[in-house]
This record gives structure tokens, C-alpha cells and sequence, in this order.
């Protein structure tokens, strides 16, 4: 490392960075900041979990995980060597030496940033901002929220940035249930508000991750995490429209992917589904055409793209209609067993689950519901469904065959494949779950 810049503040936190005596903080105890939590506690580093929501801190205090991935015994080994402490109390912000914010940042209704989530958190900081702290932002949101919105905030402090106080944007990169790459294993793109910020920020992700991303600011790291994420949301798109149109051309979209993903160069597969899931790629890139609004653009793509994907749910319920005609029902009366509710594999994170749309216009046409998903016993309280407090039905041969028709949402692995579809009437295959189901192929409708 260069020599070490004049700031006072600057060299102590350098200094106890390499003398582990650095606490961190962290605010948003979910999908993303109790991985960041174990990140630094394997680093040796003592953290600080921040959350408004007072049954997490005391279930975390009790050594009570709440996320699949993140087991019990890692909690109780944090609380109990006292690496870890998990509170409710913001007025203890002033304790971390550098904060990490880690809160949701989602759509309003007529898809602008809601970024209501992370100036609360800013302000709730800057009440309790002492010199020498580092905050970094890590939701993803738009290029120009670390400098436009948080730090016009800190600035009313009696602070100054990169002498008293630092600011850097670090976009979180976290795939739930991903066992291949932890948060530690994920290479973390940095950008500071200055250059002081940016090298206390890399220098601290530097002790808990595998690498780091230095970029000349936070617009271009914020930038970054939204065309990752846009990227993923176009091209899901483009695969989903395909599917609709290889399905009149009575061509298998997996099977032409399967095919063209022998190519060792120029193409990446995409897959299909009954819509976008997660809290990134169905929300993201809506950042990016809202900004462009603003400066007098359309994003087109991100336009189209959001437009195909959040129309495969009605094309699933219009799929599953066909059929159930076929079959000489309606979907009013039927009754519509739906597998997985979860956004993804192997997860027990439901946030924007198509599931729950899918469950919505099945609902309105009249279905009699119900669901199986081992990762999620209850449906929780969603912001835009009114499908709270429903439990997951035994995935028995009686529930199969009580049902006029299964729906796959999700292709978690635990499912046995060959047994649903032996004793299910009829199947609806959104996942291409039941691709090596060779028995009772008729009873099989990819939709």
C-alpha cells in the first residue's frame, strides 16, 4: 500500500483495519446483510446488525436464523463469542466504525425508485454520525443516489466528506442458495465519493471478500450493479417471447436451447419461466428508465423487456386454461394445486415471486388454491398480494390427485418428479421440470 494519506481519521481506521479492532456495521438483517455479516466475522471482525424490525433482532439475540441459507448454528456461534450483536436501537450507529446499508429499495406503483427505505436509514445515520466513520451503500438503485440523495444528508452534519467522514456505494451481489459463491466469494466492485472514501471502503471489503473492483466513483459502481442486472432482465425477456412463439410453432424451447448452448462462443442460455422472481431483476432496471426519464431519454429495451416479462403470467393462466378445456373444465371451480411459491430453487425467499401473481389471476378467475412448498410453510405478508396466512398442503398422492391441476412454479429439487406426475391429473410444466419424466408424458403441458 502507498503511503498513507495525511487525514487523521484516515490512518486510524487503516490502522485498526489491519489490527482487526474495526467494527462494522451493518443495516438490513436479510437475503443480503447477514451473509455480509458472516463475511466479516470469518474475517475476524466484530459487526453490528442493525434492523427496525424488532421479532428479527430478538430471534437473532436468541440464536434463531430466519433465512434458510443462513443456519441457526452460525448465529448462536456469533452471538455466543460475542462477534456478533444484533440490535433495534439506532442510536448505537455511533458504535460501528464503518456502516454498511443494506435495506430494500423498491418500485412504487408506477414503477419510480422508492427510495424511502434508505433515506430513513441516511438520516437515522446522520443523527448519530461521529467523525472517522465510514457509511457505504450497498442496495442497488440508480447511478447518482450515493451523491445526489446521501450525501446532501450527511453534509448537514457538522462533518466534512473525505476528512471527517467517508462515502462509498458497493453494490451487493448476493445469489441466495448459491453454495458456489457466498458473499465472501464474490469479487465486490467499490466506488468512493472521493478518494479517500474509495480507499478506506476497498481497503476494508479487501478483508472479506475474494477481491475487489476499484472504479473511479459511485456512479459508475452503481451503474454496474443495474446493467448487471438489466443484462439478465433483457435476455430473460427475449428467451420468454420465444417461448410463446416456438409454442405456436409446436417447437420446444428447451430443447433449442439445450442445442444452441453447445456453441463454445457467442451465446449464454437464458431460460423461460412464468415471470420474473427476486428482489433484483424484475425491479432494477426500471431504476435505470426512470433515470433516463429524467434526463430526457427512453430505454426502450428495458421498456420491452419489462413488458414480455411481466406478461408470462397471464400467458401460464391462459396455458393452464387451455388445458383444463381440453380436459372438458373451467378454471372457475377447478382446483389448482400450485408447486413452489418461491422466486427460485432450492430458496425460501418469496420477494416478487411470480407464484403470487400467478395465485392472484388464478384467484380472480374463480380457482379453488392451495400450494406445496417445503422452503415456505406460510405465505408471508407481501406488499402487493393479499394471499398472507395460507399453509403449505402436504405434497401427499391424495393432495396430487385432489387436484384438477398442478402448477410447477418452482422446480425445487427436493420434488419428486416421476411421483407428481404419476398421481396428478394434469400437469403444467412452466420450469421444464418433468423434462425426464418418461411415464405419463400426456398428462405433461409446458407452459
Amino acid at each position: 500500500m502507498s503511503a498513507l494519506p495525511e487525514s487523521h481519521f484516515v490512518r486510524e481506521f487503516l490502522d485498526a483495519l489491519d489490527e482487526k479492532r474495526t467494527k462494522v456495521g451493518i443495516v438490513g438483517l436479510g437475503y443480503v446483510g447477514l451473509p455480509l455479516v458472516r463475511a466479516f466475522i470469518n474475517a475476524g471482525y466484530t459487526t453490528m446488525g442493525f434492523d427496525v424490525d424488532t421479532e428479527k433482532v430478538d430471534s437473532l439475540k436468541n440464536g434463531r436464523s430466519y433465512i434458510q441459507h443462513v443456519p441457526d448454528e452460525w448465529i448462536r456461534d456469533w452471538i455466543d463469542s460475542e462477534k456478533f450483536v444484533p440490535t433495534d436501537d439506532m442510536t448505537r450507529l455511533a458504535e460501528p466504525d464503518a456502516i454498511l446499508i443494506c435495506v430494500p429499495t423498491p418500485l412504487t406503483v408506477s414503477r419510480d425508485p422508492d427510495l424511502t427505505y434508505v433515506i430513513s436509514t441516511a438520516e437515522t445515520i446522520a443523527q448519530n454520525l461521529r467523525k472517522g466513520q465510514l457509511v457505504v451503500l450497498e442496495s442497488t438503485t440508480y447511478p447518482g443516489t450515493s451523491r445526489d440523495v446521501l450525501q446532501p444528508i450527511f453534509d448537514k452534519t457538522p462533518f466534512k466528506l473525505g476528512e471527517e467522514y467517508f462515502l462509498a456505494y458497493s453494490p451487493e451481489r448476493e445469489d441466495p442458495g448459491n453454495l458456489d459463491f457466498s458473499a465472501d466469494l464474490i469479487p465486490k466492485v467499490v466506488g468512493g465519493a472521493e478518494p479517500q472514501s474509495l480507499l478506506l471502503a476497498e481497503s476494508l471489503y479487501r478483508q472479506a471478500v475474494v477481491s475487489t473492483v476499484s472504479v473511479s466513483s459511485c456512479e459508475v459502481a452503481e451503474a454496474c450493479k443495474i446493467l448487471e442486472n438489466t443484462y439478465r432482465s433483457v435476455n430473460i425477456a427475449m428467451v420468454n417471447e420465444l417461448k410463446v412463439l416456438f409454442d405456436r410453432l409446436g417447437i420446444d424451447i428447451w430443447e433449442v436451447i439445450d442445442a444452441a448452448k453447445t456453441k463454445p462462443f457467442g451465446f449464454q442460455p437464458f431460460y423461460p419461466g412464468p415471470g420474473l422472481g427476486g428482489h433484483c431483476i424484475p425491479i432494477d432496471p426500471f431504476y435505470l428508465s426512470w433515470v433516463a426519464r429524467q434526463h430526457g431519454m427512453t430505454t426502450k429495451f428495458i421498456e420491452l423487456a419489462g413488458e414480455i416479462n411481466t406478461s408470462m403470467p397471464q400467458y401460464v393462466v391462459s396455458r393452464l386454461t387451455e388445458a383444463l378445456n381440453d380436459a372438458g373444465k373451467s378454471v372457475r371451480g377447478s382446483r389448482i394445486g400450485i408447486l413452489g411459491v418461491a422466486y427460485k430453487r432450492d430458496v425460501d425467499d418469496p420477494r416478487e415471486s411470480p407464484a403470487f401473481k400467478l395465485m392472484e389471476l388464478l384467484e380472480q378467475w374463480g380457482a379453488e388454491l392451495s400450494y406445496n412448498d417445503p422452503h415456505i410453510p406460510i405465505l408471508p405478508v407481501m406488499r402487493h398480494y393479499d394471499l398472507n396466512g395460507m399453509t403449505s398442503s402436504e405434497l401427499s398422492p391424495t393432495w396430487l390427485s385432489d387436484q384438477d391441476a398442478i402448477l410447477i412454479a418452482t422446480d425445487h429439487s427436493a420434488y419428486d418428479w416421476n411421483e407428481i406426475v404419476r398421481h396428478a391429473a394434469l400437469i403444467i410444466d412452466t420450469r421444464n421440470a418433468t423434462q425426464h419424466v418418461k411415464n405419463h408424458r400426456e398428462k405433461i403441458v409446458k407452459a
